[in-house]
This record gives structure tokens, sequence and C-alpha cells, in this order.
């Protein structure tokens, strides 16, 4: 157990030294590949895109473990670079944990285990790259890992299942004509435009038992000279909702307050949905599964209940694609601080030895589930 702990904390070390963006995980999928290999996996990559498979056994049923890749953009210590502040390191190092685990055992029961490593979750996107590569037409069950924030659950502590909300982001322009200083009746100013639209979406009402929120995350207007009144900018906006009702219903009033700043100021606001998550959708099997898993290596009294948080990941693209599948996501508590996507986000390492172990644990109970076609009770 202890050399596992060991490769484990390398894995994850090197991982977080060497990030990469999104689909740009070129020396990520190469590093991953090269232990597959090591490991004995049958090991597939992709043309049209980052990210690598492995897969150790044979036949049904088919348990898989997905890991996301990529790193976020942002600003460290004055500098923007690559960053993992999302715990994706974590999640690959945990995840090649478990071929250890695997690799060490004196047999397997029937079936395959595959080993996912999925490019571009932070842009919503790579899930659903995957599955238009067909990695999860023949799985039957999917388990899926992230570290949590200590606001959400304290270390030691796991949940079977993370509900998470959906999540849309948009990147919009606003465009007039620039104006001279002196002459502010003659035409419109973007920055307050862009001011008006922050109004507006703060101002949005929906059913408040569901939670949802929309915020300006950017906003570029103007330039050197003081003494023009930019009639051009661009912003972004982030969408979150509970639901994916929901999720429908913010962005189609999104759209009519945007249609109605367009027809007040006389100027174009074009916008594009960059990237679409979804709300989770949880296989209660799966979650079982996952609760019996974490009982046994941490004990009863550390499960927690299912976790509702607004953030987003796009795993659930998953199940909405194959509603047969039966999907959750682990969710580990290790004192991860201040929070996700802090640039300077810090947690307790020990917790990742712990992690592999439950999903381990998690993948052979899937196993053994459907043995001779036996239904285990739990």
């Amino acid at each position: 157990m202890k050399v596992v702990e060991e490769k484990i904390l390398n894995y994850f070390n090197f991982l977080h030294e060497h990030p990469e963006l999104s689909f740009e995980e070129v020396n990520t999928t190469k590093y991953i590949e090269s232990i597959l290999i090591e490991q004995g996996c049958r090991v597939t990559t992709f043309k049209n895109c980052t990210g690598v498979i492995g897969d150790i056994g044979e036949g049904k049923p088919v348990v898989a473990v997905r890991a996301d890749m990529d790193a976020l953009w942002q600003e460290v210590d004055g500098e923007y670079k690559a960053n993992h502040s999302c715990g994706h390191d974590a999640h690959m190092a945990m995840v090649l944990g478990i071929i250890e685990e695997v690799k060490s055992l004196p047999s397997l029961p029937k079936g395959t285990i595959r080993f996912i490593f999925q490019p571009a979750e932070e842009k919503g996107k790579g899930a659903l790259q995957l599955f238009e590569e067909g990695v999860i037409d023949d799985v039957d069950y999917l388990f899926g890992v992230h570290l949590r924030p200590i606001q959400e659950l304290p270390n030691g502590k796991a949940t079977p299942a993370i509900i998470h909300g959906a999540a849309r982001f948009i990147e919009g322009k606003i465009i007039a004509e620039d104006l001279h200083g002196a002459r502010p009746h003659l035409g419109a100013n973007a920055i307050e435009v862009g001011a008006a639209l922050v109004g507006l979406t703060n101002g949005i009402h929906l059913d408040p038992m569901v939670p949802y929120s929309v915020k300006m995350t950017a906003f570029h207007a103007g330039g050197k000279s003081l003494n023009i009144i930019p009639g051009r900018a661009t912003f972004g906006l982030d969408l979150r909702a509970q639901s994916n009702e929901t999720m429908d219903q913010l962005v189609a009033t999104i759209k009519d307050r945007i249609k109605a700043l367009e027809a007040y100021y006389n100027v174009e606001i074009p916008m594009e949905f960059t990237s679409h998550i979804a709300a989770a959708m949880v296989n209660e099997e799966a979650q079982e599964i996952m609760k019996q898993a974490i009982k046994e290596i941490v004990g009863e009294e550390n499960v927690e209940p299912p976790l509702v948080t607004t953030g987003g990941d796009d795993f659930h693209f998953y199940t909405i694609k194959r509603p047969h599948l039966k999907a959750t996501m682990l969710g580990l508590g290790c004192d991860l601080q201040p929070g996700l996507h802090h640039p300077k986000m810090v947690f307790n390492q020990k917790a990742l030895p712990v992690g592999t172990a439950i999903l381990t644990k998690a993948l052979l109970l899937a196993m053994e589930k459907e043995k001779d076609g036996e239904r285990a009770s739990y």
C-alpha cells in the first residue's frame, strides 16, 4: 500500500507541475499513455482530440472510471498561465493509482475495467467529444471523482454522488461607434450598455426554489485615449442553474433582455454560447455501489449524503447521451481551500490514496454485481 501511495503522489506532483489547457493536453496524454502501456493496458488515443483510454480485462460488464485532464488559464502571482486549481491533476493521479491497485490483485472478476482520461472539461466539451469517439458505447457503469472544497465536505468524509447544476458561458460584443468625449449625446457608450446589462441580469427572477445565477465575468472597453467614449466592448457571462429546465428559462430570459438593450441603445449585441454543461443525472444503483465502497474504505460514519452543488461538470453528458448508463461521481473531502478555481488552491494530499481505494472498491463491486448474472444486495 505504501508503494501505491508514493506512486500516486509522484503522479500528482508531475501532473501538477505540467498543466495544459483544454484540448492542448498533448504532453499529459503522452505521459498517461506511457503509464498505461507500462501497466499492460490496451490503449486507445484519438486523431481528433487529446485524451487516452486504457482497458484491463475482457468482456462484460464494462466498468469505467473517468478523470478530467485540463488546467485553467488564470493569473498566478502576477503571471497568466495554465494552472491546476480545480483538482484535475489529483483526479488523474487517483485514477492512475487504481491501475496500481488492480494490478496488485491476485485475480479480477470477469469483465473489463476502462480508465478514461478526458480532455477539456473546463470548456464543457470534452465529454461530448469522447462520446463521439465511442468511448462509452459499451460501458455499463461509469464512475467519476471530484475533490470538494472545505465549505462543502470536511476532510475524511466522502459522498457517493455530486448533484451538479447546469452551466452555460456566453461571449458577447457590444457594437456601436466611438464618440468624442465632449459629445456623448451622439451615440451609445458601450460601458453604459454593459452596466445596464449587469442591472438587467441582476433583476432576473425565476423560481426561487431552484438555485440559479448570472454573473458578468469579463468586460473590456476603451483604450489609452480617455477623451474617447468607446462604442465597442466585449463581455462574458457565466450562467448557473440547478436544473436543466431552469437553465433553459434563464437562457431565454437573457436573450430577451439583450434584445431589449439593442433596441433601447440602438446597438448590436451579438453573442455566442461557448460551452454548455448539463445538470446531473445520477443513477441510484451506481450511487448505492459508491456508497458501499465509501463505507468499506472509510467507515459508515464518514459517508455523507449526496451533495448538491451549483458547480458544473461535463461528466453528466455521458448519462444524457446514454440514459441506460449507470453513473455517479464520488465527492472527496480533503480540506480543499480557499476554494476551487482559486489560483493558490491547496488540499490535503493524503486524501488521494483514500480516493483511489474508494474508486477501486466501487469498480470491483460493480463487476461483482454482474457476476454470473447474480444481483448483489447492499
